[in-house]
């Protein structure tokens, strides 16, 4: 593990990002304990704040956990698709709120990406995958639920879809493009949504999945870009 004094990069950043270095080549495995601060700031001759702050860096992404006492330590985690299901949603959510990328590009990705899980969640979706979309039909159907309300049970409608193609790879993957990008479209749309629409659209999707029919989930999705892509086209005209 090696580092650049002369960097302008900060020490405990060059730091961090070598022992990251290690962890992902797979020189330190999960469970592998780390030298202890001092070695660590004898071997890249810095001080051991400059170390501690390094292991906070590291701790922060879920790379290493720390345990107290005489058998205790820095040690490599091991990484859960939940804890980086979380940080895949806010680096999304930063990228598309920092950045310039049109309604229509995020709407094209969005769909896009949801359409590759259709026929696998079609063929695999669980008894309770189903039943938690209708459950979200149910309450998207409901007189006086809020605009909120209704956004907030329109992601978690598409989650169980996607989620019902039983490969924790694909949902984290797909992380961004429900949980992130989904309520950025709602956000805009909400208000002049048609939900007798919407709803009529998920039920469309929830009764293909339940007939096992990939094709009809995909068209449903790809009514629902359509949708979305002219309500966003429509509100954007409309104030210029």
């Amino acid at each position: 593990m090696q580092i650049d004094p002369k960097s302008a990069a900060d020490l405990s950043a060059q730091i961090a990002s070598a022992i990251r270095d290690e962890i992902i080549e797979g020189r330190l495995i999960v469970d592998a304990r780390l030298p202890s601060e001092a070695e660590l700031a004898d071997h890249f001759d810095v001080s051991r704040p400059t170390v501690r702050e390094a292991l906070k860096r590291l701790a922060a992404q879920s790379l290493i956990r720390t345990q107290r006492g005489s058998s205790g330590g820095a040690f490599v985690n091991r990484l859960s698709f939940a804890q980086a299901y979380a940080q895949h949603i806010t680096t999304s959510t930063l990228l598309l709120s920092m950045n310039d990328v049109s309604f229509e590009t995020a709407c094209e990705a969005r769909f896009a990406l949801e359409r590759s899980c259709a026929q696998m969640s079609a063929e695999r979706c669980s008894a309770d995958n189903l039943a938690a979309m209708r459950a979200e039909i149910h309450r998207q159907s409901q007189p006086g639920l809020t605009d909120e309300a209704f956004c907030a049970s329109d992601v978690t409608f598409h989650r169980a879809l996607v989620d019902g193609a039983e490969n924790p790879v694909l949902s984290y993957q797909l992380a961004g493009a429900v949980e992130a990008m989904q309520p950025l479209m709602n956000m805009i749309t909400f208000t002049a949504r048609d939900r007798a629409r919407i709803v009529a659209l998920h039920t469309q999707i929830a009764e293909a999945v339940e007939a096992r029919d990939g094709m009809a989930v995909s068209e449903g999705l790809t009514a629902l870009e359509v949708e979305t892509q002219t309500l966003g086209r429509s509100l954007f005209q409309s104030k210029k």
